[in-house]
């Protein structure tokens, strides 16, 4: 049994972990460096990525035009899938939101210091997301001009949304997510665009920065409005982490369907939620941080910190497909009973293998803290979980759906040209948007960075 009196205190323990920081660094070095980013000349690889990424924007367009001419009949829904990749998309462009909402909201409140080198960046893809997201219900009404008939304001036709209709659940969720997300995002911004106001060198970018600032200068006033902001921003946006997905996942849950009425649901697509969007944050952060040289501020605790964070709701996710088994055999249901064994056995059974085999064996690796500290360890598991998470959806949507209760009515699904396209297209949307804003945003916080330097821990225990 070992000695208590040699086990390492929890300073010595602290000191072991990896920095946060690149070793060296000055308040000044890390205004440099991150600033830089955006004051620099544009680098080629940009110009390809973005190129790509606009070529893909432009299939989204093409597709979006194509619907509007022709009409959802394009698609591949049908009696008895009325649901196909429209609400698989939804969930998981919502899904991949997640992770900055987290990183910037929860985080702050626990107080972990670790998050200020991503938060920036995955609040970002939470508001891209979010954009990529709201495309799908939009363009699955058939008539999106007529959107305004889902918003509760008086109208010349007298008519008010149907408040028992999960559409209009999902329209208030997300409509007040992507508001605070935008509002968390834009405050924090606010110092580093001052920053960039008095380094840019262009007249033109200058003020533009300068109006974006909204008149910062740095003063005392100014950091205690700020703080109280992000504080209240914070607590805002913490209870939309749950309630956004929740009421998303009741969009099934309300539902008869087998497969779908379950109380699970909730809890699990939170989680899943999480979990997909750290996928995305460590598939999008790994060739950013190599790309721009930034592996002395994302550094490897960051990664590990992920990983571990990817593992712990991975293992909620596989306690959440447990569960549905168990919930079927106890049951006594014959209905929920067929469900699971159609899953597994049925027409769509690989979609339902590759999704535990991205979901639950690929995981398992990150048990190891070799792969927890390897980049493309790391990398190859995001890219498995990216890939498990929408199957994991289009299994939920699709198997429930084209098997129901009668048999005369059941009946196969499969996208069409222009369902991959238009989901095709909304990845090129949330790349298009990330490209513009890693050329013309710090893509992490400046004035974050500077205060967990160690000099600025210092100075303010010395204060």
């Amino acid at each position: 049994m070992a000695d208590p009196r040699h086990e390492p205190s929890t300073a010595a323990r602290a000191a072991l972990r990896p920095p946060i920081v690149g070793p060296g660094h000055t308040p000044t070095s890390v205004t440099d460096k991150i600033a830089a980013v955006v004051t620099a000349g544009t680098p080629r690889w940009w110009f390809l990525g973005a190129g790509g990424a606009f070529s893909l924007l432009g299939i989204f367009a093409i597709s979006v035009f194509w619907l509007f001419a022709k009409g959802p009949g394009i698609w591949g829904i049908n009696n008895p899938v009325a649901w196909g990749f429209a609400i698989i998309n939804f969930v998981w462009w919502i899904g991949i939101g997640h992770a900055g909402t987290l990183i910037s909201a929860i985080l702050l409140l626990l107080k972990q210091d670790w998050r200020n080198s991503i938060n920036r960046f995955a609040e970002a893809m939470t508001i891209f997301a979010v954009a990529c997201a709201g495309m799908f219900p939009l363009l699955h009404m058939g008539r999106p001009w007529r959107f305004y008939y889902l918003l509760p304001i008086p109208n010349t036709f007298t008519l008010w949304p149907q408040f028992r209709s999960p559409l209009i659940w999902d329209v208030f969720a997300v409509t007040t997510y992507a508001l605070v997300s935008i509002l968390f995002w834009y405050v924090g911004l606010i110092p580093d665009l001052a920053t960039l106001r008095d380094r840019s060198k262009n007249r033109f970018a200058a003020s533009i920065y300068g109006l974006l600032a909204a008149g910062w200068r740095g003063s005392t006033r100014h950091w205690h409005q700020y703080e109280v902001a992000s504080m209240l921003l914070a607590g805002l946006a913490t209870p939309l982490v749950v309630s956004v997905h929740t009421v998303v996942s009741f969009d099934f849950a309300v539902g008869q369907v087998p497969g779908w009425h379950t109380t699970i649901f909730p809890p699990y697509f939170v989680a899943g939620a999480v979990f997909a969007g750290f996928a995305m944050v460590i598939t999008l952060t790994i060739p950013l941080r190599y790309l721009f040289g930034l592996q002395d501020f994302i550094t490897a605790r960051h990664m590990e910190n992920m990983g571990k964070v990817m593992l712990a709701t991975g293992l909620i996710v596989v306690y959440g497909y447990a569960i549905e088994l168990f919930i079927a055999w106890y049951s006594g249901n014959g209905f929920e009973q067929f469900m699971i064994h159609n899953r597994i056995t049925g027409p769509y059974r690989y979609s339902w293998f590759a999704l535990i085999l991205c979901n639950f064996v690929a995981v398992q690796f990150l048990w190891s803290s070799r792969v927890r500290k390897s980049v493309l360890g790391l990398f190859i598991v995001s890219m498995f979980v990216n890939v498990g998470m929408w199957l994991e959806r289009f299994v939920i949507v699709v198997t429930s759906l084209h098997r129901d209760f009668m048999p005369s009515s059941w009946g196969m699904y499969t996208g069409t040209i222009w369902d991959w396209a238009t989901y095709i297209g909304t990845i090129g949307l949330f790349l298009s948007l990330m490209f513009l804003f890693i050329r013309f945003l710090p893509m992490i916080s400046i004035f974050e960075m500077r205060m967990i330097l160690p000099e600025a821990k210092n100075a303010k225990k010395g204060a």
